[in-house]
């Protein structure tokens, strides 16, 4: 059984986990018509924002309450009211979603009071803006759970509560955060193919996909409609994609009576073909030529990949779910992960991590642990550990700011699955070495140095 190793040391160094306020906001990015609302000082914001800008290359309409040294002691309530009101004002935003961060978590403040009262002052202004509350203090947690929590909210702040007529064609999805846009998109044009109808929440791939808006939009444009949201109780039945979004999928099936089925991963071929029968069994129509097509490339795929990655050591940093579902890719293809870190322990799923110990911690820790890797994985922040070791990095997850295209990178499904295969089994063959005599033999040293202390040329 794995051991999970608690963090001791009291700083981060090289930090790896972003924070809980990140993840709510990321999520609320899903949804058409958005702006995400940090409670909290300018810097929260700024610090996030940063991220977000230098991840997805996109404008990113991320507001703050800007509390200052006398809202810090006497309550930030007036500059939520405030902050709320002037984007309604400005932006006529469909939804408000705050994100609560470490100070006014600390403070003790009421903030969901607050809103309720702000909701019931300015009814008529507020009118058409749904506001919903995540409680994401940066002190616990990570971006996992900040999204998770989020989707909890909108879930339990809109979606309509009570059974509903079941639409049979209508799937709920509720993807992971480390879901890409392509991953999404094509996890859309699968569920299509069954002819079933999705719909995800939240779906970046409809707000942070590049396009480019033929005028300003002060907020989200594309993702999940807030009336989609409302009648998701609706859905014949709910898919849940990674260990932290079983919390949201049990709030909609105890609201609205919704089935659920769990997902951990979506790489590889075992859990490709799990999803592909449930969605065969819901639709009752038999798996699409085009997708067992893709399967049989995946299989080939899987028999020229593997003889790259037999015997290779993998060290992984990421959050808990895509730390899960990179290292059983890694596994099941022949490797071993030699060393594994996540942000942090609350996840079940890292009692199934196929790892002898996972290490809770930062990117300091991966560099202390990595060293004879033959692959580092992580984010952007792992490159100068990559560099000092002098071991190849495949950058995953968030943020990854030094190259382009992370949210066009699939990975999940057959096709995901197989482009995966050959994008690691290319960096091995990148940077694989010319085996010395040494290394082939490893007695050749000791044979020749035992030849010359028996040599009569050495008067020995």
């Amino acid at each position: 059984m794995v051991r999970i190793l608690s963090q001791t040391k009291s700083a981060s160094v090289n930090p790896l986990k972003s924070s809980q306020p990140l993840g709510a906001a990321l999520a609320f990015l899903g949804i058409d018509g958005a702006v995400p609302l940090f409670h909290g000082i300018q810097g929260c914001t700024s610090f996030a924002l940063v991220l977000f800008v230098r991840h997805f290359k996109e404008a990113i309409p991320l507001q703050t309450t800007a509390m200052d040294e006398v809202t810090t002691i006497l309550g930030g309530s007036d500059n939520l009211e405030e902050a709320i009101l002037n984007l309604k004002t400005r932006t006529k935003p469909k939804l408000i979603g705050v994100c609560t961060t470490a100070l006014v978590e600390t403070r003790g403040e009421d903030c969901a009071g607050d809103i309720a009262d702000i909701k019931l002052k300015h009814a008529e202004e507020l009118a058409g803006t749904e506001i919903v509350l995540a409680n994401t203090p940066d002190f616990s947690g990570a971006l996992e759970e900040g999204w998770a929590k989020a989707v909890s909210a909108m879930i339990e702040g809109i979606t309509r509560h009570g059974e509903q007529a079941r639409q049979s064609k209508k799937i709920a999805i509720l993807p992971g955060w480390h879901l890409t846009v392509a991953d999404i998109e094509h996890l859309r044009e699968m569920v299509e193919s069954f002819g079933l109808q999705p719909v995800i929440l939240p779906d970046v791939s409809g707000s942070l996909d590049g396009t480019v808006p033929d005028h300003w939009v002060p907020t989200t444009y594309g993702g999940t409609s807030i009336e989609d949201i409302r009648e998701l109780g609706a859905a014949e039945h709910c898919i849940a994609i990674g260990e932290h979004m079983r919390h949201p999928a049990e709030v909609l099936q105890k609201m609205t009576g919704v089935p659920y089925v769990l997902f951990e991963s979506l790489t590889g071929l075992e859990g490709a073909d799990q999803f592909f029968s449930l969605l065969s069994a819901i639709s009752g129509e038999s798996v699409p030529a085009s997708v067992r097509r893709r399967r049989a490339q995946l299989q080939d795929a899987l028999l020229d990949g593997h003889f790259h990655f037999g015997g290779k050591k993998i060290a992984i940093a990421a959050e808990p779910d895509q730390l899960y579902q990179l290292a059983t890719f890694f596994t099941g293809m022949g490797s071993e992960v030699a060393a594994a870190v996540a942000t942090t322990d609350m996840s079940k799923v890292l009692g199934r991590v196929p790892a002898a110990s996972i290490q809770i911690g930062d990117l300091s820790d991966l560099e202390a642990l990595a060293g004879g890797a033959d692959l580092l994985v992580t984010h952007s922040h792992g490159r100068q550990a990559s560099q000092r070791l002098g071991i190849p990095l495949m950058r995953v997850g968030f943020p990854v700011f030094d190259r382009l295209g992370s949210q066009h990178k699939l990975s999940i499904l057959y096709q995901g699955t197989r482009d995966l295969v050959f994008e690691v089994a290319n960096m091995f063959q990148a940077n694989r070495h010319a085996p010395t005599p040494e290394k082939l033999d490893p007695f050749r040293k000791q044979e020749t140095q035992d030849g010359a202390r028996s040599s009569p040329l050495t008067g020995h």
